[in-house]
């Protein structure tokens, strides 16, 4: 088997540069407490506290989104295998529609 180390290295740098170009700056509070936990978890696992935060925030906004519940309405959209599929009215629908508008809102330069 070939020798691979250099081509897994080229793609984790081009991984790495395209994260890069896709971070934009935030500024918000947060407790003192859940600061110091921050600090903890930096120290505990030696990674910068900025990127643990982002790595934090990234991972509860992935399950967050897994777990908005499904709320059917009395719309019929669709009929699959004899059953009928209703429409959700519950967030989901609207925080779809919010990310697309807010996707395609102008950006400052």
């Amino acid at each position: 088997m070939p020798n691979n180390h250099v081509s897994h290295l080229l793609n984790k740098l081009e991984q790495h540069s395209t994260e890069q170009t896709q971070l934009v700056e935030c500024n918000f509070s947060i407790s003192q407490e859940d600061q110091i936990k921050v600090e903890a978890l930096a120290e505990l696992f030696h990674l910068p506290a900025d990127k643990l935060v982002a790595d934090l925030l990234h991972t509860v906004l992935l399950e967050m989104e897994e777990k908005m519940p499904y709320r059917p309405g009395t719309k019929v959209i669709r009929v699959e295998e004899g059953d009928s599929i209703y429409e959700d009215i519950g967030p989901m629908p609207r925080y779809i529609a919010i990310k697309s508008r807010l996707n395609k809102a102008p950006k400052c330069a």
